[in-house]
């Protein structure tokens, strides 16, 4: 009789970053401090480049000198392009031109320093500059902002965030590699037997207890965009953070959550933003990308497209709620 040792499970470690809980999870223990190390570098370079909450980030440097053209550095100008695919590829659904909305809403310091119910008044909307209003040469990194347009790019540089770190970490300790930036999940390398089992809840940091639903994934990412997490309240209206760019107000409350299963991050955080934004049009949308799509109404009941399997209440370790 031949015996074979049994595969040791995954490693993990948890820390704040960005704003969120980071997670990693490698499937060889021996790894995970390498992996943990390259997933830091890289939480700290697109804070460094993309946050709108650091004086000192190129973000608010490209911010301050919109209407005159300025050269952004590579890490910056992969973030944009990002964006700007992004914003294509859903007819503007996601735009990264809301940051003077955001701004305006009252999301213009980190989520833990808003005052949970602000009394002053709430300006009149505005709805974002447009995406297509944006100069940018890929060769020659030069940018050109419209005069008073502030980027945002909040919806693709942490799904960006995280595809590249998991990438980068499968490489480079050549194992299985999950990154788990909130409810932006990536996945690089070989999974474990049985796959990477993701739990589905409303919030990445209290996941349901008991019977939650969960998949599995064997690479590729899920991500996960709802508006029941980032709240406030302003004027006596209950706001979201996902910002409808045709109007400048938070999108209609259409979903609660809109979870979306792609190739990398990047896109699936895409999907999953555009559904809230899209609301009533977002099934018809998300037919359209034959992309496999979890989506929660308001009142709980749950609506599946592109072949999303049944839910499952397997037990699923990582948690793969909104951020």
């Amino acid at each position: 009789m031949t015996t074979h040792p049994a595969k040791p499970a995954p490693a993990d470690v948890s820390f704040p970053a960005l704003g969120t809980t980071a997670t990693l999870l490698v499937t060889e223990p021996a790894a995970l401090p390498t992996a943990e190390v390259i997933l830091r570098a890289e939480l700290a370079a697109v804070d460094r480049a993309c946050s709108r909450f650091r004086t000192d980030s190129e973000l608010n440097r490209v911010n301050r000198a919109a209407g005159t053209p300025t050269t952004v550095g590579a890490y910056f100008a992969e973030a944009l392009l990002a964006a700007l695919r992004a914003a294509q590829l859903t007819d503007g659904a996601v735009d990264p031109t809301v940051g003077r909305a955001m701004a305006t809403l009252g999301y213009d310091r980190t989520f833990v320093s808003l005052r949970p119910d602000d009394v002053g008044p709430l300006p009149s909307p505005r709805p974002a500059p447009g995406w297509r209003r944006i100069v940018f040469d890929p060769r020659t990194r030069r940018l050109c902002l419209p005069p008073r347009t502030h980027l945002d790019l909040g919806a693709t540089a942490k799904a960006l965030a995280a595809d590249r770190a998991a990438r980068n970490a499968a490489t480079a300790v050549g194992c299985g590699v999950l990154v788990s930036l909130g409810g932006d999940l990536s996945a690089a390398g070989p999974a474990p037997g049985d796959g990477w089992r993701i739990a589905l809840a409303d919030d990445h940091a209290r996941p349901a207890t008991g019977h939650a639903p969960a998949v599995a994934i064997t690479g590729g990412a899920l991500a996960t965009s709802g508006i029941r997490v980032r709240t406030w309240r302003r004027a006596g209206r209950t706001l979201h953070h996902i910002v409808d760019p045709a109007t400048g107000e938070p999108a209609a409350p259409v979903w609660r959550t809109g979870t979306v299963a792609a190739a990398t991050c990047v896109d699936a955080n895409t999907a999953g933003t555009a559904a809230i934004v899209l609301g009533d049009r977002a099934l018809e949308w998300l037919r359209g990308t034959a992309l496999p799509a979890r989506l929660v109404g308001l009142d709980g009941h749950v609506v599946r497209v592109g072949g999303w399997p049944p839910d499952s209440d397997a037990p699923a370790p990582v948690p793969g709620g909104p951020r």
